[in-house]
């Protein structure tokens, strides 16, 4: 299991501060909608000059019609990214659209799918997509597993099943987790390290744990201690 720390601060200087403390670690960094947009290409330069090994997360959940995606994930391939996710809800073609775009690309970053986002509980999941998670997300990560996507976003309560529904070495990355028992926040569906663990998670995402730590980097010096 890996760890990937969420670049989720308010502005550019603190999000480095923190990717400046981290650097004697070799871990995943996210970057999301809010620090892309705002910082862009240079900011992910930026956090590899902090540490070339540094690998990087772009989060931007593309979701449009299958060429549009495949545009937008070519151009993504072109910023040195380590991996990039899309929304499974795009369709099966979308998916494999963007994959067949990435083949001219010696090495292309891995293509996660969203599956049913953290925030989601169970009821405000069923008014808009008619079904259970426990349903359809092993159905949303059946489709990307069947495009050629490298693996899934999902929360680490349907990584087990996600796994058993397409293949063990497909990745699971399971956002939003609160390693040792944190307040969830706006997330619904969170889990501890532990259950991540057992369920055979691939890739953890912790955020406020980290980054409202007085020491960000004992707590992920913990953290990588207990993977």
């Amino acid at each position: 299991m890996e760890l990937c720390v969420a670049l989720d601060l308010p502005d550019r200087m603190l999000n480095l501060a923190l990717a400046e403390k981290l650097v004697d670690h070799d871990i995943w960094l996210k970057v999301g909608f809010r620090s892309f947009i705002r910082d862009g290409k240079g900011f992910i330069e930026e956090l590899k000059q902090l540490n070339p090994n540094y690998k990087i997360f772009l989060d931007l959940k593309l979701y449009d019609i299958p060429n549009t995606m495949a545009d937008a994930a070519e151009e993504i391939a072109g910023l040195g990214v380590e991996m990039f996710n899309v929304h499974a809800s795009a369709g099966k073609k979308a998916m494999q659209t963007v994959i067949e775009r990435l083949k001219e690309f010696e090495n292309r970053p891995l293509v996660l799918a969203v599956t049913a986002l953290t925030s989601f509980d169970h009821k405000s999941f069923h008014e808009i997509y008619g079904a259970d998670i426990e349903e359809k997300a092993p159905w949303f990560a059946m489709q990307a597993y069947q495009a050629g996507l490298d693996g899934v976003v999902c929360s680490a309560f349907e990584s087990r099943a996600i796994k058993r529904a397409t293949d063990e070495k497909f990745l699971t990355l399971t956002p939003g987790i609160r390693p040792f028992g944190e307040a969830s926040d706006d997330q619904k569906r969170v889990a501890d390290l532990q259950t991540a663990k057992e369920e055979m998670a691939d890739i953890i995402v912790v955020g406020r744990p980290v980054y409202k730590a007085d020491d960000p980097a004992a707590v992920v010096k913990k953290i990588l201690q207990n993977l």
